[in-house]
């Protein structure tokens, strides 16, 4: 079903017609009505979107007054946390009593009966070891309980159960029953028989949930208005727009949702809805803690005493400065309670502020930094300074002009936008999202002098819903991308392409040849639009930090993670846009480690310079000399091995001939020659090894001093 955009119109501006009037709040009702039952109605309520929200109740008392509030035990640690009193009439406050919880273990174990580890009826007789008791098994019997044992019973062929016995000190004797045969019990002690009645009533309230009350007492003369403020667990309100798109400027309203989960209505309340995050934790006040004490035991000899040790010279110091600290402290507390007593008397309403305003009242030592006043105009002037700490974090607020009246468990929707906004239509493509199609999508600007809250749009064009959309935080003038739809007339073809690498600098710094290497990438897109209007498409490209942007020379947009590009695309007439970008990178490499080959291609590169060149041109030269010493010594070792090898067959023959034989004679004869020429060759080597050394270390020296660019 359409609707006309008029008709949308018509219908926001009657909502807001009824909502100006009172209709939909109650604001038609009598002012300052109270709840029945409240002797200090709740009026205001400031929501924050971090799971609490602030109550306060205002308030008349009579004289020396005691109120009565109901709260769910789990809100009891916020409320201990939380809550500030005042008295604006010249009365004090009191006292703030409420019910202890200790826990339920250690309140149990009080009783002569301890019940914390669900024991057995055995157990419980076990523990009232003496007492007299009553019992049916089956004809009554009263004794004395002696104990409690375990026997085996026999059952059938070669089975046995355990049986529970009872031994009881009777009139008659000893008599021991089954306990499986007793039909009832009864402790002979009214007392005994009090306390277990008692710890069980105290384990049942300990797994109640009932609400816990919390009296106020007040103290004071005449009639008085007072005031209650205190912090609870809430539901964060959420926020949700429509926006009508048409030929006119696009009408954008919000409405937020706020829940009241508590036990009570909201009658009247002035409400404020807070975006921003301050810091709630939940500390467990309400349960009272006990620790461990360590157990001091008797001395065994008189002869040892405590020892007592003198105090650090440094922490000596630190106490002195302490108590400089202490003194001004104290100073400030006297100045702070002669102002309150000056500004008391001025107004004659009694002493400003809340009760902890730093000084002693009704006995109590209150905090010396005043509360700040739960006043509308104080609260308001803070939270316009919050709202301008825009370093640390946005925070505003919506102030919903009108009284809200809400009944316990229910949720309301209240508008807190109906203004014009500026909005262009774009197609967005982003290949992630879908690889054809763009999505329908508009550059909504906030226009108006509210910040919008994060939230969902639902958004109708021409009179019919075109989609939903999501934004962040919206500040005043500022601009956000949202899509809504997918947009079936509009193609996109993406390719991509890659240039071969390219040498375009080498260097040798200190030896290390550094080869900067350039490479590219191109993606092409073509924009086919088959609709009846000219589209501006807006299309979503990853930013890479390692490529740099080389055509176009800059994007429509930049995000954090994203180029945005625009194009223009006319019905029928396919758009193209050309993305190239570059990266470079350097590769290290000692020149030392290099083959031949590899300097050798370095040497005959273009973008090489005439200085790197005639280096690399020396350490082959270089190289190559210092592999002909090399091949020297290599060859005077391979003639030394020649000659052993020729030695080893020799002795091989002489061992099988005569010594006293011309052939011995003549083996050696040999053998001593080529001892000698070994003792020449051993010498050339050593020469040799010397000369490939000096050759090395002269190598190494002059490609550790190359720095050439």
């Amino acid at each position: 079903m359409r609707f006309s955009r008029s008709f949308i119109s018509a219908f926001l501006a009657v909502i807001c017609s009824l909502v100006s009037s009172g209709l939909v709040f109650g604001q038609g009702e009598k002012e300052n009505k109270e709840a029945a039952g409240t002797p200090i109605p709740l009026k205001r309520i400031v929501m924050f979107s971090s799971g609490v929200a602030f109550y306060e109740r205002n308030g008349d008392v009579q004289g020396d007054a005691t109120i009565d509030l109901k709260f769910n035990a789990r809100d009891i640690n916020d409320l201990l946390k939380s809550m500030v009193l005042q008295d604006d009439g010249g009365g004090r406050i009191s006292t703030v009593s409420y019910g202890s919880k200790d826990p339920i273990t250690r309140a149990l174990r009080t009783f002569s009966i301890d019940l914390t580890s669900n024991p057995t009826l055995a157990d419980l007789l076990a523990q009232v070891r003496g007492e007299k008791i009553e019992i049916d098994s089956p004809s009554a019997m009263t004794g004395t309980i002696v104990g409690i044992e375990k026997r085996i019973r026999p059952v059938g062929e070669n089975k046995s159960v355990e049986v529970t016995y009872l031994n009881l000190l009777t009139d008659d004797g000893l008599r021991s029953v089954a306990l499986d045969s007793v039909g009832r019990i009864k402790l002979s002690n009214p007392k005994l028989d009090a306390e277990l009645r008692q710890a069980l009533t105290v384990l049942a309230m300990g797994n109640t949930k009932d609400k816990k009350s919390v009296t106020l007492n007040f103290t004071g003369a005449g009639k008085r208005p007072v005031r209650v403020g205190y912090i609870q667990e809430s539901p964060i309100w959420k926020t949700s727009y429509r926006l009508v798109l048409g030929d006119d400027k696009p009408l954008l309203q919000g409405w937020a949702i706020v829940e009241n989960t508590t036990e009570e209505d909201w009658q009247n309340v002035s409400l404020t809805l807070i975006s921003g995050r301050p810091i709630s934790f939940v500390m467990d006040l309400y349960q009272p803690l006990y620790i461990d004490r360590p157990e001091v035991k008797p001395e065994l000899y008189a002869s040892l005493r405590p020892r007592t040790y003198d105090q650090d010279l440094a922490g000596a110091d630190r106490d002195f400065g302490r108590a400089a600290e202490q003194f001004e402290n104290l100073k400030q507390l006297a100045d702070a309670k002669s102002e309150g007593e000056r500004l008391g008397r001025r107004s004659n309403a009694g002493p400003a502020g809340p009760a902890l305003a730093g000084r002693a009242r009704g006995g109590y030592l209150e905090q010396a930094t005043r509360e700040p006043q739960m006043d509308k105009a104080r609260l308001e002037e803070s939270l316009q300074t919050a709202a301008q700490a825009s370093d640390v974090g946005e925070l505003f607020q919506y102030r919903i002009a009108t009284p809200v009246t809400v009944a316990r468990q229910k949720s309301a929707m209240l508008p807190i936008v109906n203004e014009s906004v500026s909005a262009d239509k774009l197609s967005i493509y982003n290949p992630a999202v879908h690889a054809k199609h763009p999505l329908n999508g508009l550059k909504l600007t906030n226009s108006t002098e509210l910040h919008l809250m994060q939230g969902p749009i639902t958004v109708f064009d021409d009179g019919a819903y075109a989609g939903d959309a999501q934004i962040q935080d919206l500040p005043p003038k500022s601009e956000r991308i949202i899509s809504y739809a997918m947009d079936l007339d509009t193609e996109v073809a993406p390719t991509s392409s890659g240039d071969p690498e390219q040498l375009v600098n080498v260097k040798i710094v200190r030896g290390t040849l550094h080869a900067t290497r350039k490479y590219g990438r191109k993606q092409s897109y073509v924009v086919k639009n088959s609709g009846n209007k000219e589209k501006k498409v807006l299309i979503e490209y990853p930013l890479d930090t390692n490529w740099t942007l080389i055509e176009p020379k800059e994007p429509t947009e930049k995000t954090r993670d994203q180029y945005r590009f625009v194009v223009k695309a006319e019905p029928g007439k396919p758009a193209n846009l050309e993305i190239r970008e570059e990266r470079t990178a350097t590769q290290q490499v000692y020149v030392n480690n290099m083959d031949d080959g590899s300097i050798q291609y370095y040497i005959n590169a273009k973008v090489v310079s005439d200085k790197v060149k005639q280096g690399l041109a020396e350490v082959i030269k270089r190289k190559q000399a210092l592999g002909l010493l090399t091949a020297k010594r290599a060859e005077l070792e391979r003639q030394v091995q020649v000659i052993f090898d020729e030695q080893n067959r020799v002795r091989q023959n002489m061992a099988q001939l005569p010594k006293d034989s011309d052939l011995f004679r003549r083996y050696v004869t040999k053998f001593n020659e080529q001892e000698d020429k070994v003792e020449q060759l051993r010498e050339q080597i050593k020469t040799a090894l010397a000369d490939e050394q000096a050759g090395r270390q002269a190598l190494d020296k002059f490609i550790v001093e190359l720095d050439l660019s």
